[in-house]
């Protein structure tokens, strides 16, 4: 049995994979296994009876415990060398870090010191390379066990915290936090603890950390857990994200920042925009009024050159030798003159918005296809038309005579800013604006449904300093004689007198666009007509009462009147017109009255006089429509206004209209 034993004990030896070494009370060797051959590169017979110090490095030596009588004096079992390791000396001399495991062993007569080396190179080696990278980690590591004890460090936390590693290590990881969330943060790690999952944690919003100094700086933390020899330690990888985080304010300053210009920008714009406004308004006001009265004398000096026309035309007839031919050709001089005057009067009253205007629904395709032919002739064989039309758009409220003089009048402009040819646009679609700062018009539309018309040309543009005052009436960029500068204020003013918007884009050498936008409606689109050329033909007999406090248009007026047959009755002013139709005993068949006068106005006149004569049917004449232009920006429909300054052939066929339905 004692055999047995013996064999069992010695291939138990020989198998362990750590060299085994019996160390006499002498220090001398007494018994190696197979392991400590291969690693010392000793024989057995070499190594039995040598002192131990044979495998021990002369520097390590006087602290090796094989070596200190103190073992001997207390043989408990005890692992040494497992925090730094001890060295061993081969046979070559070359040594390497050793774990040694100690215990005693009662052999009989002797007791022997029994020492397990175990080669921890590889050990080593792994554990400084991994001490390397956690040293030259550029972010700070502190490990930190479960009762919160910082047990690992590395140089970046040093150089980020400002404490030394001797006076991090064994203390409570709260001393690197605020002392504001300190009471909380033993539970935050124990959650952490109880559920060992790497995360990131400050990415979003960062977390903070405090120095030795009592400084703060805003961190990003990631957490991972780690096994070591002394058990189980969070790992936290901490980042100074100052940087980051003082970038990122600066970017949302710069932003605010931007974001102040830009509300003060569009502010900038939007009181330009209402002084432009303004400013048109006003021009507006002063040329519908310059233009009414202007349409009083050019009534009167039309129509008495008319009358002068004739009898002089008659005298060049029957003497056709003298000078009364001459006089007749400078007198249709005149007329051409007067004609031109009365054109320029329209557009000032169209810029005011106070032209006479008959909406209709309409289809702007149609009118656009209507009046193409008059563009290409109006544009020359120099300049192509190119028209492109969106079909199945809404329809819209409009007078087509307008928006035909709108087209016109671009088209013209275009014209003129291409003197060496090029090319004509235009092209329709819907358009929805969504918000009130719809880019396409100045000032913005209100959100709705609209007929988007845009008219470029490839011209020469018009340079910036200009573009604000386009619309402006007189205004005008072309030579002395060459351009009234009343083209883009009456477009100006028919587009927003049909409630749309326009707005410009242009810049030397790229061209000029021009954007309209016209509200659309529900109602159905009429068809298109030519209006019928004004007939002078004489209704009949009839009665009526001229009210108009220009004198000489009154007086011209009543002299038209009268030479085609009919009874007039006059008066100056409302009041006159009343007492004049209390006196007349007789049948009164039309009240024909100017707008604006004094004492009272020609709609109250005709109220008045209607409800004493029923019968009486009534005609208007005024130098603009905005008396009778409604809530919708129309004119009623069953409105007779007859335009100042109007020929003759014009009031009568208005009279004869007005008198067909008494």
């Amino acid at each position: 049995m004692s055999e047995l034993s013996d064999a069992v004990l010695i291939g138990l030896l020989e198998a362990a994979p750590d060299s085994i070494i019996g160390v006499g009370t002498d220090g001398r060797i007494a018994l190696v296994n197979a392991q400590t051959v291969v690693l010392f590169g000793y024989t057995q017979a070499e190594l039995l009876g040598q002192h131990i110090e044979t495998l021990i490095p002369e520097s390590s030596r006087p602290m090796h415990p094989m070596h200190r009588r103190d073992y001997l004096a207390d043989p408990r079992p005890r692992p040494m060398g497992a925090g730094e390791p001890l060295a061993g000396r081969r046979k070559d001399g070359s040594e390497f870090p050793a774990e040694i495991s100690l215990s005693t062993v009662d052999a009989g007569p002797r007791t022997l010191v029994i020492a397990a080396v175990r080669d921890v190179s590889e050990r080593v080696r792994v554990e400084a390379k991994f001490r390397g990278l956690l040293e030259a980690a550029p972010d700070a590591i502190v490990g930190v066990s479960a009762d919160g004890c910082i047990t690992l460090v590395n140089a970046q936390t040093e150089r980020l915290f400002g404490y030394r590693r001797d006076e991090l290590m064994g203390q409570q990881i709260e001393m690197l936090v605020p002392e504001d969330v300190r009471a909380g943060h033993p539970q935050l790690r124990n959650r952490y603890f109880a559920d060992l999952q790497p995360r990131p944690m400050g990415a979003g919003s960062p977390l903070r950390a405090r120095r030795k100094d009592g400084s703060e700086f805003p961190a990003e933390v990631s957490l991972s857990a780690l096994e070591t020899e002394d058990g189980l330690i969070v790992s936290a990888a901490i980042r100074d994200v100052t940087e980051r985080v003082e970038a990122q304010a600066q970017r949302l300053r710069l932003e605010a920042e931007a974001q102040r210009l830009a509300a003060v920008a569009e502010r900038e714009r939007l009181e330009a925009q209402l002084h432009q406004s303004r400013r048109l308004e006003s021009l507006g006001q002063l040329a519908g009024g310059v233009a009414h009265d202007f349409n009083n004398l050019l009534a009167v000096m039309l129509n008495y050159t008319s009358f002068v026309a004739e009898q002089v035309q008659d005298a060049a007839g029957a003497d056709t030798r003298g000078p009364w031919a001459q006089a007749a050709a400078d007198l249709q001089q005149v007329l051409r003159a007067g004609n031109r005057a009365t054109e320029l009067t329209h557009q000032l009253l169209a810029f005011g918005r106070r032209e006479v205007i008959r909406p209709r629904v309409l289809d702007l395709n149609g009118v656009i296809r209507e009046v193409e032919q008059l563009l290409r002739r109006a544009l020359g064989e120099h300049i192509q038309l190119h028209v492109e039309l969106d079909e199945g758009m809404r329809p819209v409220l409009a007078d087509p005579g307008q928006v035909e003089q709108v087209l016109m009048n671009l088209a013209v402009n275009a014209r003129d800013a291409m003197p060496d040819g090029g090319t004509l646009s235009i092209h329709t679609t819907d358009h929805e604006v969504t918000t009130a700062a719809d880019p396409l018009s100045r000032p913005a539309p209100p959100p709705g449904r609209y007929v988007r018309v845009r008219v470029a040309d490839t011209g020469t543009g018009i340079p910036a300093d200009v573009l604000d005052r386009v619309f402006e009436p007189f205004f005008t960029t072309k030579a002395a004689g060459e351009g009234t500068g009343l083209g883009l204020a009456t477009v100006y003013g028919i587009v927003t007198q049909a409630s749309g918007f326009v707005t410009i884009n242009s810049a030397p050498g790229a061209g000029t666009a021009f954007v309209m936008l016209f509200p659309a409606t529900n109602e159905t689109p009429a068809v298109l007509d030519k209006p019928a050329s004004p007939s002078v033909q004489q209704h009949g007999p009839a009665t009526i009462l001229l009210v108009e406090d220009e004198e000489a248009l009154r007086d011209v007026t009543q002299r038209i009147l009268t030479r085609n047959g009919y009874q007039v009755l006059t008066a100056g002013n409302g009041p006159e017109a009343i007492k004049v139709a209390e006196d007349f005993n007789d049948h009164i068949d039309l009240l024909l009255t100017d707008v604006i006068m004094p004492f009272l106005h020609g709609r109250e006149l005709a109220e008045r006089i209607t409800a004493s004569r029923p019968s009486v049917r009534v005609a208007y004449m005024s130098g603009y429509a905005q008396p009778f232009i409604n809530g919708e920006g129309t004119l009623d429909p069953d409105t007779i206004l007859i335009t100042k300054p109007f020929t003759r052939a014009e009031l009568l066929s208005h009279i004869v209209d007005a008198l067909k339905h008494r």
